[in-house]
């Protein structure tokens, strides 16, 4: 097979294999996101502690995470065709990509939540912070560079995820690898989409370090203090009001 012959399949299966990816990164963000912080909050010790909650939806993320993504696949057609009305191309493989990267997410938001200072909790409860300002003006933004970090380890997964997706039609790279590189024994071709699949690997693998390290120095440097400004704000007004009274 010629480069001008394999080009245009190589560019298409990127694409797809990029649509695939970054589909079911959105969506196991949404979904893991608020599912990981859960998981810390209701938790022991944590501000909405609820035992029995915290048990069932952690077992429910571990089989969710046990099951290989060959078998997650066979076993969500049924609800992969009521979704997108097939079980064959790159929007029916975002349905079981997404759901396989739901609960491996979480517990990787679940690590990083917990790293954050308990000290910033209790002092924004001591301000009268709510459990939903602790989670978005402390828990979230001083966890950022290690979701971002979780965040490239997912979709690094997805990307292998995408791979193993194409062996039942969903395209992408992982479809020309199998229908060409094993079925065709096209070797060379197979070997130039291992080779997309590590350059692409690395990017990404290169922009979240880049991300996580940069937002960990600007935390670094400005400390804490800037997190609990909005609360500090609030204090001074209600000095002036009590002096004019």
């Amino acid at each position: 097979m010629t480069w001008s012959e394999m080009q245009p399949l190589l560019s298409q299966a990127c694409w797809d294999t990029l649509y695939m990816v970054g589909w079911s990164t959105l969506i196991a963000v949404v979904g893991g996101l608020p599912l990981g912080v859960l998981l810390v909050l209701t938790d022991r010790g944590g501000l909405l502690q609820n035992l029995a909650a915290n048990k069932v939806i952690g077992q429910v993320v571990n089989i969710a995470r046990s099951l290989p993504f060959i078998i997650l696949m066979v076993a969500l057609m049924n609800f992969t065709r009521t979704i997108t009305g097939t079980t064959i191309g790159r929007e029916a493989a975002i349905v079981p990509l997404a759901i396989g990267a739901i609960p491996f997410f979480a517990r990787l938001v679940e690590t990083a939540v917990r790293e954050v200072d308990g000290g910033l909790v209790e002092a924004v409860q001591s301000m009268g912070g709510n459990t939903w300002t602790i989670v978005r003006k402390v828990l979230v933004p001083e966890s950022l560079p290690s979701l971002i970090a979780s965040t490239t380890t997912t979709i690094v997964a997805l990307i292998g995820y995408s791979a193993m997706a194409g062996t039942v039609g969903a395209g992408g790279l992982g479809d020309i690898a199998i229908r060409y590189g094993y079925q065709r024994f096209e070797t060379e071709l197979m070997w130039i989409t291992v080779a997309i699949l590590a350059v692409v690997i690395s990017l990404i693998q290169f922009a979240g370090d880049y991300a996580a390290r940069s937002l960990h120095r600007r935390g670094g440097s400005s400390g804490p203090a800037p997190r609990l400004r909005f609360l500090k704000a609030k204090e001074p007004a209600a000095a002036d009001i009590s002096k004019v009274a």
